[in-house]
């Protein structure tokens, strides 16, 4: 974990201490278990802001991590394990959101608390839900690069866009579907075609890309793509084919592999959510539940007691405002090798 996730972490912490809420000090096993490793964000950030938050809030808790790299299986097996292990609350982002309901129930007949984490559990509610609004993410990056287009003066019947969504397992996943379909509606543009992700997985939507570039040619006037991963695959793909320049691409989460292509003209946006905040508030919600307190909903998803956090869109325009003036990433970690020209024309040193 760098220094400045670890300030995020620590300010996200600072202020919900300082709303007054107040945690006795208890202790317990509580397990955190996380669904692929196709993004670097569990290990980098999810875990390690979980973890810090955790030794702040109880100091005596033992916290276990696993990660199920998009087996559904092993999954459950982790599941099981941590059940046996005595976990008294379960952090749960699923690696499929239906499979993850009889997990739920299973949990919850032991007296066990279970929080989804970042993807919901439609078919069996949760004891609480903690994650950034994904309907509204896919709505935001959807509707920037609309208007980006417009703004561009790119002809509404020139051809359309390419949609490219996260895995059809993930509930997550479906919501930014849903966001997109929104955001695009605003606009004038069609959707030429429509891809599901299987696992989230960049070389999968490289390949249908590459199919999709073969279809429609020039017509591609723009991807939305619901992650940063999916969209690194598009744009792999796009380079391939030799189209230079390549048209505008959408992303998610901010990875500083997403931002570097940013910086560089070749992805066009990303959404700002550091990972540190949400893993704070579900340490907060882990250690009430551990107290035999009733956390506070700000809102209900699925039947499920939910806090959504509202993320910000960025582009080459905010990059340095929203990622290097708020300490998200450092200029050191963003400005190498052929990102340095790009860096500089951002204002970034």
């Amino acid at each position: 974990m760098t220094g400045t996730t670890m300030k995020l972490a620590g300010a996200a912490l600072a202020s919900m201490l300082m709303s007054g809420v107040a945690f006795a000090q208890t202790s317990g096993t509580v397990a955190f278990l996380m669904p692929d490793q196709a993004s670097t964000r569990y290990e980098e950030h999810d875990f390690p802001g979980f973890k810090a938050a955790m030794e702040k809030l109880c100091a005596d808790c033992q916290v276990i991590y696993q990660n199920a790299d998009a087996d559904v299986a092993r999954q459950q097996q982790q599941f099981n394990s941590v059940l046996t292990q005595g976990a008294k609350v379960i952090v749960l982002d699923p690696v499929d959101s239906s499979a993850a309901a009889s997990l739920v129930a299973l949990a919850q007949s032991q007296g066990v608390k279970v929080i989804a984490y970042d993807r919901p559990i439609p078919d069996k509610p949760a004891d609480y839900y903690v994650s950034f609004d994904n309907e509204g993410i896919g709505k935001a990056i959807a509707e920037s690069l609309m208007r980006h287009l417009e703004e561009k003066g790119v002809p509404t019947d020139k051809g359309g866009v390419l949609q490219i969504n996260g895995s059809p397992t993930d509930a997550a996943a479906g919501l930014i579907r849903d966001g997109i379909h929104a955001g695009i509606a605003t606009s004038k543009y069609k959707t030429l075609a429509e891809f599901d992700t299987p696992d989230w997985a960049p070389p999968k939507a490289q390949e249908w890309t590459s199919g999709q570039i073969t279809r429609f040619g020039d017509q591609i006037v723009g991807v939305v793509a619901a992650n940063d991963g999916t969209a690194g695959g598009a744009i792999a793909a796009f380079k391939a084919a030799g189209v230079n320049p390549v048209p505008p691409v959408t992303g998610n989460d901010a990875t500083i592999a997403a931002l570097q292509l940013i910086i560089a003209g070749d992805q066009y946006n990303t959404i700002s959510k550091p990972s540190e905040i949400v893993a704070a508030a579900a340490a907060k919600v882990a250690v009430q539940l551990m107290n035999g307190e009733t956390p506070e909903a700000k809102t209900t998803l699925y039947n499920t007691p939910s806090e959504l956090f509202v993320p910000a869109v960025v582009t080459r325009e905010n990059l340095k405002a929203e990622i290097i003036d708020k300490g998200i990433q450092t200029a050191a970690e963003l400005c190498t090798g052929r990102y340095a020209e790009g860096c500089a024309e951002l204002g970034i040193k």
